[in-house]
């Protein structure tokens, strides 16, 4: 049977420029306004194997975004001085090391469509580009041409999944069943509640 679209589950992780710029209240209160229900949250620190599971790329990855940094190193008279897989790499280590810094906080928010809502508030990946109202437009001032220039991870306060099946699997990286919630949110029953039973009085 299938499950009914209000259960929904998406993982978020506040990053550590998120967390060192004390911005978990406004994040989490940004999201929590949308009606979404969080089911679980915990504040680690990661160690990078749980980091490199979590990010999961392959060497077609890799070699994409390494093509990708070359070019660009080439348009700004850059040295090249990696192929496209040394370079590909590079991103994750970058992303690793920034990501095992300092503690970072994940949660789980469950509602309908939660992925896609989440993603909508968080914006696109490189602050830059991000839409104003996003989280991501209205946090934060980096881009990828910086973090290149400085050779770091691009600091965009947030993760969020991209897509429900993603969700699970990044889930049970991090939390096991024990560590989620299951319980009812009395502001469920205005979004969800079919003929609002009951209201009146």
């Amino acid at each position: 049977m299938m499950e009914h679209p209000k259960k929904e589950r998406t993982f978020v992780i506040l990053k550590p420029d998120t967390i060192q710029r004390s911005l978990i209240g406004d994040v989490i209160a940004r999201i929590e306004k949308t009606g979404l229900k969080l089911v679980a949250s915990k504040f680690i620190v990661a160690t990078e194997e749980q980091c490199w599971t979590h990010y999961n790329k392959d060497e077609e990855w890799f070699l994409k975004k390494g093509a990708r940094i070359i070019a660009n190193r080439q348009a700004l008279n850059l040295p090249v001085e990696k192929d496209a897989l040394g370079y590909g790499r590079d991103i994750i280590v970058a992303l690793v090391k920034f990501m095992t810094s300092c503690p970072i906080m994940l949660m789980i928010w469950e509602g309908n469509q939660a992925v896609g809502i989440v993603k909508k508030l968080v914006g696109g990946t490189e602050p830059l580009s991000s839409d104003v109202g996003t989280l991501r437009g209205d946090y934060t001032v980096d881009s990828y041409e910086l973090a290149g220039f400085d050779d770091r991870a691009v600091r965009n306060l947030i993760h969020c999944s991209d897509a429900p099946e993603e969700a699970g699997r990044e889930i049970k990286i991090w939390f096991n069943d024990k560590e989620i919630i299951n319980y009812r949110l009395v502001a469920e029953q205005i979004l969800y509640d079919v003929n609002l039973d009951g209201i009146l009085e």
